[in-house]
C-alpha cells in the first residue's frame, strides 16, 4: 500500500516565513510562483481588519463622548477625556494611511452610534442620553473639539 505524503505548504508551517518568501518573489517579479490563493485571502483579510478597527474605535470614542457629555461624574471627566484623544488619535491615524475609509466612516456611523447608545444606557440605566445630540455629529465634530460642552 502506497501513502500519499501531502506536505503542508509554507503558510501552513510558517505564516512569518511565508510573508517575507512572498515579498521577496513580489520584488524579484517571479509571479509564476506565488501563493496567490492565500495573497488574496490575507489581502482581503487587511481591508477587513483595518474597517474592524475603524468600527471598535469609533463605538468606543462614541461611547466615551456620550459618558463624558451625559454622565454627571466629574471625577471621571478627565479619565474619559483621556481616553477620548486617545481613540480620536488612533482613528486619525487609520484615516491618514487610508483616507478611503472617511466613506466606511459616514456608512457605519448610525450603526456604531446605535450599539454605542445602548452599551452606555445598560452601564448607566438613569441617565438619559440624547440620541438626537449623537445623531447632529459629523465625522469631524466627533474626530475634534470638546463637543460634551455643547448645550
Amino acid at each position: 500500500m502506497t501513502q500519499v505524503f501531502n506536505p503542508q505548504s509554507l503558510y501552513d508551517r510558517d505564516f512569518l516565513l511565508w510573508t517575507e518568501d512572498t515579498v521577496v518573489k513580489l520584488e524579484a517579479n517571479d509571479f509564476a510562483r506565488l501563493d496567490l490563493v492565500n495573497l488574496i485571502e490575507e489581502i482581503n483579510a487587511l481591508g477587513k481588519s483595518q474597517r474592524h478597527a475603524m468600527r471598535s474605535l469609533l463605538r468606543r470614542l462614541i461611547e466615551h463622548l456620550l459618558k463624558r457629555r451625559f454622565v454627571p461624574l466629574a471625577d471621571c471627566y478627565l479619565g474619559w477625556q483621556k481616553e477620548i484623544r486617545a481613540f480620536r488619535n488612533d482613528l486619525k491615524d487609520i484615516l491618514d494611511d487610508s483616507p478611503s475609509l472617511k466613506n466606511f466612516f459616514v456608512e457605519v456611523l448610525s450603526k456604531v452610534s446605535a450599539s454605542a447608545i445602548a452599551s452606555v444606557k445598560e452601564e448607566y440605566p438613569k441617565v438619559n442620553f440624547s440620541e438626537q445630540w449623537l445623531a447632529e455629529l459629523d465625522l469631524e465634530s466627533i474626530l475634534e473639539g470638546n463637543i460634551w460642552d455643547e448645550e
